[in-house]
């Protein structure tokens, strides 16, 4: 159990949690030769959804030097991402290989408590002093500035730790953003999710067995995630608009899990066969993001950022990347004496560029947009959907043609 006389006074970094985001952005810290304290509030291993990879999570690992882990982890290797119309026909598959040539192209279906603690403890071995069962309680200012945070250990003691820079690591308890009142909802895109977890359900083989598979429901209302991991495990849930899965305020988690799989005859298939191995759980998938991503003496990163609509699978890649790019620029305005907003958050411009490319092909697969009807009338546009699907989403390229040519085919689509 941490006390009080294990935390330094003060320090140059301090990281507000241990998820992705702040285990990036600590170990790429503490790799430029700063001092990095994390406090983070569960003992890990621990229990998080978000289970399935995308192919540009690869650099930001190879940096982290996570590669050969990952390499060598019973994870199951995830090739492609396949989707399924409400008829039960399945899209076109997007192979990432067949793409993009290079071993990015193959990446990982996770169980998050496994990988989770892995990348915590790789930022252990790179310097990251990580202090588990900690409760930051406030982040203090002094005016608009961040100095550092105010915390409980588990036997009760209050202390605080000064840090040139704060960086807001919470998930989505958004501790700076919801205290400056920051965060935005995102209206359109208000979701609700049931999920658990099944042994022995239907597999695919080859290259297809740890694919991603996306399967609309009738109606088009929502759709299913089903994610393979290991161990003969396989993650299943539904995603629709709140008010359509919870309509009936008091209908247990299973009634209503069960009634959207009836909307989903492929999905009925595949459980079938299996056994359900876990829980019920529920969560509000709503989607924010912050207007401002840093200020003086302060950061924010991954969820604690904003949080995307999990259908494409970019909830670790936006962890990820965002904690890089927030590394980066903190590197940088330590070694130039520079921790104003402008410095922490130079990076947010492009990354919100990138999330507002996934949002838009989000929103469209709400408004019905089809990939197989997308990819037969415009197949040379399938390159530049596979890099969306893949998470190439902030380099210096726009996919203003692939939108345009989207947009022309939703109005000549009749509302259904």
């Amino acid at each position: 159990m941490p006390n009080s006389e294990q935390f330094p006074q003060e320090v140059p970094v301090v990281v507000i949690g241990g998820g992705p985001a702040g285990s990036t952005v600590s170990t790429l810290v503490a790799q430029q030769g700063h001092r990095v304290v994390l406090l983070e509030r569960d003992h890990f291993p621990r229990f998080h959804i978000g289970e399935s990879l995308i192919p540009e999570t690869y650099w930001v690992l190879k940096r982290l030097n996570m590669l050969d882990k990952m390499k060598q982890s019973h994870f199951v290797k995830k090739h492609s991402v396949q989707f399924v119309g409400q008829s039960g026909r399945l899209s076109e598959p997007f192979y990432f290989l067949d793409h993009k040539p290079h071993e990015c192209s193959q990446t990982w279906q996770v169980l998050r408590s496994e990988f989770d603690k892995m990348m915590l403890d790789n930022a252990r071995e790179h310097g990251v002093e990580v202090h588990e069962g900690v409760r930051v309680l406030e982040v203090l200012f002094e005016g608009q500035k961040a100095v550092g945070v105010k915390f409980s250990t588990e036997d009760g003691t209050v202390s605080e730790i000064r840090a040139r820079v704060v960086v807001d690591a919470s998930g989505q308890s958004t501790m700076i953003a919801g205290r400056l009142g920051l965060r935005e909802w995102d209206t359109s895109l208000r979701k609700g999710a049931v999920w658990t977890y099944w042994k022995g359900a239907y597999r695919d083989i080859g290259r297809d067995e740890g694919a991603t598979i996306v399967l609309q429901t009738k109606g088009k209302k929502g759709w299913f995630w089903y994610i393979p991991l290991h161990n003969d495990v396989v993650s299943v849930g539904i995603v629709a608009p709140f008010e359509e899965l919870f309509k009936n305020r008091d209908a247990e988690h299973e009634a209503v899990y069960f009634e959207q799989v009836e909307l989903c005859p492929e999905i009925k298939r595949r459980i079938s066969m299996g056994t359900r191995c876990d829980i019920f759980r529920v969560a509000k998938e709503y989607s924010y993001r912050a207007r401002e991503a840093a200020g003086d003496g302060w950061v924010c990163v991954g969820d604690a950022f904003g949080f995307l609509d999990p259908l494409y699978s970019s909830g670790v890649l936006l962890a990820l990347k965002s904690g890089e790019l927030a590394a980066d620029a903190i590197c940088e305005g330590l070694d130039r004496n520079d921790i104003s907003g402008a410095q922490l958050g130079k990076w947010a411009t492009d990354f919100k560029s990138g999330m507002d490319r996934m949002r838009k092909l989000v929103v469209e697969y709400y408004e019905g947009f089809s990939f197989g009807r997308f990819v037969k009338r415009n197949p040379a546009e399938k390159g530049n959907l596979t890099d969306l699907l893949i998470g190439d989403l902030f380099k210096d390229r726009f996919f203003d043609e692939t939108f345009r040519l989207l947009d022309e085919m939703k109005a000549e689509t009749p509302a259904t």
